[in-house]
């Protein structure tokens, strides 16, 4: 009985992939053989070695570049295409669009100058570091990643296209976690998408593959990668890694931030906080029922921190002027909102410049809150304009506080984090169990970096009695500004932040 089990399994795996490489596409698959996404993709890994999404040879070569390709300018990078020139092709499972190393590549190095990628997968970073003229060390701990890697390189650059000098890169296996024959002080550019830990397996039996283990092992072993990075990288350059969150039972599990601050306790200082909309987030229909009816917002961003290695120990000067924010006064508050014809579904709000506010208001209020019982504080440095609510226990607590600007300073970003942490401790009993509070916030700049407001105020708001059950990006699509700024050194923040928060249920009623 054993022997025919285990033929059978063997026979399903061989009609699956004959199935997979004459095209059939995924959901066909599962609905031909009664197995779910999770198993097509066991069995793909099991037998390629790599989890890929379709199985063929690399593509003929229609074009070596992108049209029309500019620099990003901008915190909030959307490409709709994900980009097929030279021989880059989505199939290996999870890879980045090349739109994300061009731009790095192009924006923080030179030619001839060295970039490292310790986490190659299907070679796209490599590929671009060739197409671009720069010198390419390519890692990853998959053997099976390295050679379709080497696969996708198999390509000459006809002479005439290009003026820089062009570089084949050097592929081989190896450990993030040790990169002991890099020298110190050595690589000009990082720029690597790790795996992110139990969401997508990309190996079945591969020891040191971060993508099979649990998120505190996970973030555990990128503390070593994040060492490495630093020894390795030259002073005043830069490293930039693609990183997303995950959820567990409907909260979000903010990966993407605690990440970051692996990097930042590591000696780097954050540059840039990039955020990249995911565009194969489908928002209508089943999913959309499904967002309304529980209550869930499909993640539709991953984060990019470009971080800095520091020329040296010492900090530039600040400015310590400071502001008085005062103190909100509670008062009923309850803006007439008219209902939307359909809320946003994703964790990325891209909203019409005219009547984004009330945009924002209106799917805050609709999704949170029982549409009577909610609270809204405008915490500005104008204590005139504090609004506030100090009724019966309410639904919702929406803390608009997006205030801050870049000519700020250490002082004022301390005093608005301690008002918003007194702010959320005061209302925390004056919100029904399963009902929430939402800060709206942004990243500032000072003296030439990234204070991750977002990020801090997660960390700081730690409390059993609130669950983080989704952070929310929120941005401006056609904003004429976006397209009109001037290249320079910083990219313009051109997102928010809503972070929300869910009361836990607590045992009685309310």
């Amino acid at each position: 009985m054993k022997g025919t089990s285990q033929h059978s399994e063997k026979g399903l795996k061989e009609a699956v992939l004959k199935a997979k490489e004459r095209g059939v596409s995924d959901p066909e698959i599962g609905k031909m053989f009664g197995i779910s996404f999770n198993k097509l993709q066991e069995i793909i890994t099991e037998a390629y070695g790599v989890n890929i999404s379709v199985l063929k040879k690399p593509k003929k070569i229609r074009s070596w570049e992108p049209k029309a390709f500019e620099e990003e300018r901008t915190t909030v990078w959307s490409f709709r295409s994900r980009g097929n020139w030279a021989t880059h092709d989505g199939r290996y499972r999870g890879n980045w669009s090349p739109y994300i190393p061009r731009n790095v590549i192009h924006k923080y190095s030179q030619p001839g100058e060295v970039v490292l990628d310790y986490f190659i997968g299907g070679g796209t970073t490599a590929i671009e570091a060739k197409l671009l003229g720069r010198r390419c060390i390519a890692r990853d701990i998959n053997p099976a990643c390295i050679g379709l890697t080497l696969e996708n390189l198999k390509f000459t650059i006809p002479q005439t296209l290009f003026s820089v000098t062009i570089y084949e890169p050097e592929v081989s296996k190896g450990d993030a976690r040790n990169l002991s024959d890099i020298p110190n002080d050595s690589i000009d550019l990082i720029c690597a998408h790790p795996p992110y830990a139990g969401i997508i397996n990309y190996s079945s039996d591969i020891a040191g593959d971060l993508s099979s283990l649990s998120i505190e092992g996970y973030l555990d072993e990128m503390k070593k990668v994040a060492k490495e990075s630093y020894r390795v990288l030259k002073p005043g350059r830069k490293c930039a890694i693609l990183i997303g969150d995950t959820r567990k039972q409907k909260h979000v599990i903010p990966i993407g931030f605690q990440t970051i601050n692996v990097f930042l306790e590591s000696g780097f200082r954050l540059k840039e906080l990039v955020i990249k909309r995911q565009h194969n987030c489908r928002t209508t229909g089943f999913w959309y029922k499904k967002s309304i009816k529980y209550n869930f917002l499909l993640l539709a961003h991953e984060y990019l921190p470009i971080f800095k290695k520091p020329l040296g120990s010492s900090c530039p000067s600040e400015k310590e002027k400071t502001m008085d924010y005062g103190t909100p006064i509670p008062r009923l508050e309850r803006p007439a909102i008219k209902k939307t014809k359909e809320l946003e579904t994703t964790t990325v709000w891209l909203l019409p410049e005219e009547g984004s506010e009330d945009n924002i208001d209106k799917n805050v209020i609709e999704r949170y809150s029982d549409g009577k019982r909610y609270s809204m504080i405008s915490l500005t440095p104008d204590r005139r304009r504090h609004k506030g609510y100090a009724g019966e226990k309410g639904t919702l607590l929406f803390v608009r506080s997006h205030f801050l600007r870049d000519e700020t300073s250490r002082a004022n970003i301390s005093i608005y984090l301690q008002k918003i942490k007194d702010i959320v401790k005061e209302y925390i009993p004056k919100i029904i169990n399963g009902g929430h509070i939402i800060i709206r916030t942004q990243d500032v700049r000072l003296n030439g970096y990234i204070e991750p407001i977002a990020n801090r105020i997660i960390g700081m708001v730690r409390t059993e009695k609130l669950w983080l059950k989704e952070i929310i990006i929120v941005a401006q699509e056609g904003k004429n500004i976006f397209n009109a700024l001037k290249i320079n050194e910083n990219l313009n923040i051109g997102h928010q932040y809503l972070i929300v928060y869910e009361k836990k249920e607590a045992q009685g009623n309310e």
